[in-house]
């Protein structure tokens, strides 16, 4: 059957309230809309992590198996959690999308693709020494901090009341790319959402 292999959708952030609403987060944020669009509710899984299973697509034959996780480590121990899950699952390398931010491109804007390095963001560092490089990524832009502020302090800090105002939108367009990259492919996905 083709659907026997699950995908699994990796949403990159940092357990714990304080961290909730961090730029670093934002992964954390799409999961949290595709499992409320999926109608379920986050279970904790042996392999360190939330997970919710359910289905993406049309009801029928044109849906697709997919476990969103949160892992509950910290960001850049994502790897061991998102192997495990891997394991258990059973989903091939190339059925894995990890959403993560992106300070290399501008606030709101997406980047899907597959493969490539990590960009110095650690979370992906983590996944590819894991599991390997071949796997899908959602880079979410948050784009680069003002002045002198530190890579670090800007992606730990909340977003800004003016991001705040636009950022449901581009969380649900995130969620949107995650469900057309599943069900359409990468390249038809990217067509429409790469900006």
């Amino acid at each position: 059957m083709a659907d026997a292999e699950p995908w699994l959708v990796v949403g990159l952030g940092n357990p714990g309230p304080e961290y909730a609403g961090n730029r670093h987060n934002v992964g954390f944020m799409v999961a949290d809309l595709l499992a409320e669009r999926m109608r379920g509710k986050f279970k904790a899984h042996k392999a360190r992590a939330q997970v919710v299973e359910g289905r993406v697509g049309p009801p029928g034959p044109g849906s697709r198996r997919v476990v969103v996780a949160k892992p509950m480590s910290f960001m850049n121990l994502s790897g061991g959690p998102v192997s495990a899950l891997r394991d258990f699952y059973k989903v091939p390398v190339g059925q894995i999308v990890a959403v993560h931010d992106e300070l290399d491109i501008d606030y709101g804007a997406l980047r899907l693709k597959l493969g490539g390095g990590d960009n110095g963001h650690n979370g992906l560092k983590s996944i590819t020494k894991s599991s390997g490089a071949e796997y899908h990524r959602v880079r979410f832009g948050i784009g680069r901090p003002p002045g002198r502020m530190q890579v670090a302090d800007f992606v730990l800090k909340d977003f800004g009341a003016a991001e705040r105002k636009e950022l449901d939108y581009f969380v649900d367009r995130a969620a949107d790319a995650v469900e057309a990259l599943i069900l359409e492919g990468l390249e038809r996905a990217q067509s429409t959402y790469n900006s």
